[in-house]
């Protein structure tokens, strides 16, 4: 059964706008400015997270003492 050509411009026309939003999204994503800003709001928002704040503070209380301890010797 053949298709009518306003059917099938329609369809054109649908998979044009598609793709242009597909493009403006994939552009908006890829923006390096944005991906800074996300990757530092996920860091930070990490490390606010009590388990990695507390560990992260032993860590740096070991290496402190480590580091005291080598210099008084």
């Amino acid at each position: 059964m053949p298709r009518d050509t306003e059917s099938i411009e329609r369809e054109i026309e649908n998979a044009r706008n598609q793709l242009a939003s597909t493009l403006d999204e994939l552009t908006v994503r890829t923006n390096p400015k944005r991906l800074v800003e996300n990757t530092k709001r996920t860091l930070i928002a990490k490390l606010n997270e009590p388990a990695v704040k507390y560990g992260l503070i032993a860590v740096g209380a070991v290496a402190g003492l480590l580091v005291l301890r080598k210099a008084l010797r």
